[in-house]
């Protein structure tokens, strides 16, 4: 019951943190082009998590040793997740439109449940597809159907395959977790997101200009970089370690909801009722699907290593 608690509270902030980001990453589009923000947000998240990741081995004198497939595996996960999700999220909803792609994304949750059944072999329990049901149902409600501004079929299948290629990251997050700690994952794949973003960051500083007129804009990147990529990765990795996949990623609906939000009390954006429904049959969904203990029995990197994960 506690893995269970606390795996539903880190899943539940990482995806309001990614909720309220588009605040943030809007006001410094303007300034920063797209790949080169998420270059910069992978630099300063991954200075961040290595320093922590050496001061917790150096205090408990743990050693990492990593074999050809660890590698492949954290490669794997950085490209797929954090490079390949992030940018076709990115070009997608340039291409389509933010109403159409918060729609398609959310449906994220759903890919996690099939990949969860056909790579890690857990049941799609009557309990777990009520829940995605009711929960995919609510964040309809609150983003609506209405598609009258317009949407590019590319764009749209772009946005489709973002959605797939985080609910694969999700689901070898849990692979990784049984011989790795969450913090060792999200350090070693942003490390390898960051080597693959950074040939298409320099093409793009060739075609438009950095400017850092403010302050503002300079706390923007870090805030990016530290707490929704850091933190927020670093939480997603522990809740889907500490909880059965399917289940975990029922959490993701948080991050619309959170979004709506956020709009409302920074961007002034109007929440209609529809939003209450919605909300309210999300928080049912996720509330039917850990009201249970989901018991597990995984080897952690302290195990194999002589420490504690963090």
């Amino acid at each position: 019951m506690k893995n269970t608690f606390f795996g539903a509270f880190y899943l539940s902030l990482a995806a309001s943190i990614w909720g309220g980001m588009y605040v943030v990453s809007k006001y410094v589009l303007d300034f920063v082009p797209p790949f080169t923000l998420v270059w910069l947000r992978y630099a300063i998240a991954f200075v961040v998590l290595f320093g922590i990741l050496k001061v917790h081995q150096y205090k408990t004198k743990a050693r990492l040793s990593l074999r050809k497939q660890d590698w492949l595996l954290l490669g794997w996960i950085g490209f797929i997740g954090y490079f390949v999700s992030i940018s076709l999220q990115f070009v997608g909803t340039k291409l389509s439109d933010a109403h159409t792609g918060a729609l398609i994304t959310s449906a994220t949750p759903a890919f996690i449940v099939l990949f969860a059944r056909l790579v890690l072999h857990e049941w799609i329990t009557l309990r777990k597809a009520f829940a995605l049901l009711l929960a995919t149902i609510g964040v309809v409600i609150v983003i609506g159907l209405d598609n009258s501004g317009g949407t590019s079929f590319w764009g749209n299948m772009m946005l489709v395959g973002a959605a797939l290629t985080w609910a694969l990251l999700s689901v070898y997050v849990k692979v990784a977790s049984t011989r790795f700690s969450a913090l060792t994952i999200t350090t070693y794949a942003i490390l390898f997101a960051l080597l693959f973003t950074t040939p298409v960051m320099i093409w793009e500083l060739y075609e438009q200009p950095v400017s850092f007129p403010s302050m503002i804009v300079v706390f923007g990147v870090l805030y990016l970089g530290i707490i929704s990529t850091a933190g927020a990765f670093f939480l997603w990795n522990k809740g889907m370690e500490m909880m059965d996949a399917g289940i975990g990623s029922l959490f993701f609906f948080f991050q619309p909801l959170v979004g709506a939000v956020f709009g409302f009390l920074f961007l002034h954006e109007q929440i209609a009722a529809s939003f209450y429904v919605g909300g309210l049959l999300i928080i049912i969904g996720v509330f039917i699907a850990v009201k249970h203990p989901i018991h597990q029995h995984q080897s952690k990197e302290g195990e194999n290593y002589g420490h504690t994960s963090l």
